[in-house]
Parts: structure tokens; C-alpha cells; sequence
């Protein structure tokens, strides 16, 4: 432990602040996608990834790597978006072992109604309290480092992330 670079009081409270800001933010944006449009954060993601993604469909594989869900996480929410008619699977037609998340109509209305919603609050708890410098520090800062974090987990071929 003699080695270790220990964070200095500016470091600590650097920490933290992002810490602390990012659970709050993430709860709060959840909450208010849940109260006013019955869908959580994580399930708003997979819907906006969907919407993104050409012809409104990816394989399980790779929405798991876009949406910041865990593989069988994804399974599970991907489960109860399909019952609640927000997303259906679809085979494959190359690979008979892969299967498609594709969004349905009701699944974009959902979205659309529930976007600004979220916009609104990505708003207020991030993009409006900070000066446009630094929002773009925080991109060249960060991308980096998270770059290599995704390279990181491809590599490691488990992407996890929550």
C-alpha cells in the first residue's frame, strides 16, 4: 500500500461530486420516466437504441452492448418490453441461433411520448448547470478514458455494464 496514489482533498471531493451526481441524476431520471410514462431508464434506453438503429431492430448482442445492460439483464427487460407490446423478437434469417429486438409502433409512440420527458431532465441535472466549456472538457476528457474501458470489456468479451 506504500505505493498507492492516494487522492489528494481537491481529488476526493472531485470523486465524489461525479459520484454522487451521477446516482442522483440517473434515480431522478428514472423516477420521472417512471411516474409520468410507467417505463424506467434502462427500458427508455432500449427503446431509444431500437429507434436508432436501422430498420428499428438489433440482435440481442449488440443491443446489449449499446443499451449499458448486462447480457442477461437485457434477456429479462427485453422479456417484459415484448409482453407489454413495446418490442417483439424476430429470428435471425443468417444465424438461426441469433434473434432480433425490433420495436413495434407502440413501442415509438411510448418513446415519443416519454422523450422529452427525459430530455427535460437531462436538461436540468446535466446540460443547463454547466457552461458549454465545460461540457465539451468533459468530452475530451472522458471519451477517452471511456474508450478504453469499452475496449476493455469487448476484449475481455463479458460486457457487463449496468
Amino acid at each position: 500500500m506504500a505505493d498507492t496514489n492516494w487522492l489528494d482533498d481537491d481529488e476526493q471531493r472531485a470523486w465524489r461530486t461525479l459520484l454522487r451526481h451521477q446516482v442522483y441524476v440517473l434515480d431522478r431520471l428514472d423516477s420521472e420516466l417512471a411516474a409520468t410514462h410507467d417505463i424506467g431508464l434502462a427500458d427508455y434506453e432500449i427503446l431509444v437504441q431500437l429507434s436508432e438503429a436501422p430498420k428499428r431492430r438489433l440482435r440481442m448482442a449488440e443491443l446489449a452492448d449499446v443499451a449499458l445492460v448486462s447480457r442477461s439483464r437485457l434477456t429479462h427487460r427485453v422479456d417484459r418490453l415484448v409482453d407489454r407490446g413495446f418490442v417483439v423478437r424476430q429470428p435471425c434469417p443468417t444465424d438461426r441461433r441469433g434473434t432480433y429486438a425490433v420495436l413495434t409502433a407502440k413501442g415509438q409512440r411510448l418513446l415519443e411520448r416519454a422523450a422529452p420527458t427525459h430530455v427535460e431532465g437531462v436538461r436540468r441535472y446535466v446540460i443547463d448547470p454547466l457552461r458549454r466549456t465545460t461540457q465539451q472538457a468533459l468530452v475530451n476528457d472522458l471519451a477517452p478514458v471511456l474508450a478504453d474501458l469499452e475496449r476493455d470489456e469487448l476484449a475481455s468479451g463479458c460486457p457487463e455494464a449496468s
